[in-house]
């Protein structure tokens, strides 16, 4: 396992976290990631995180924590692909978890693609199981 600072986002590493999920395929055409990772960081009932390699600062990892007042959620949780398997996105999940935690929350829940199937285990692992719900959606803003 890699040391990393996992500490929150600073408006400075606005790019390096877009640039990151973009990277790891996280993004789509429909959700711009700067406006995500700015509306994150600007509420109280969010933010961003990043684990940031200490030789340098570079950006190796993220994660976006949030809640509702009933659940937490998660979204970008991303490791840079060239330090998969070194036990940041367990550390971010951690920290994520940790944000929650001290904010009263009990649940976590996250949002995998149908897509992404190389992620599950990785899940698994962390113990997350497959909640079977279904999820609807209507856009309220016209797309």
């Amino acid at each position: 396992m890699t040391t990393v600072q996992i500490r929150p986002a600073h408006s400075s590493d606005e790019a390096a976290a877009v640039a990151l999920w973009r990277d790891c395929g996280l993004t789509v055409p429909h959700n711009d990631p700067h406006h995500d990772f700015r509306f994150a960081r600007a509420r109280p009932g969010s933010d961003v995180l990043v684990a940031a390699d200490p030789a340098g600062g570079a950006i190796v990892g993220s994660v976006m924590v949030g809640h509702d007042g009933h659940r937490g959620w998660v979204y970008y949780l991303a490791t840079a692909p060239a330090r998969r398997g070194q036990g940041i996105g367990r550390s971010l999940m951690r920290a994520a978890e940790q944000w929650l935690r001290e904010r009263g929350v009990a649940k976590l829940q996250l949002m995998v693609r149908p897509t992404n199937t190389e992620v599950h285990a990785f899940y698994e692992r962390l113990g997350f199981e497959q909640a079977p719900r279904t999820i609807y959606q209507r856009w309220i803003d016209g797309r």
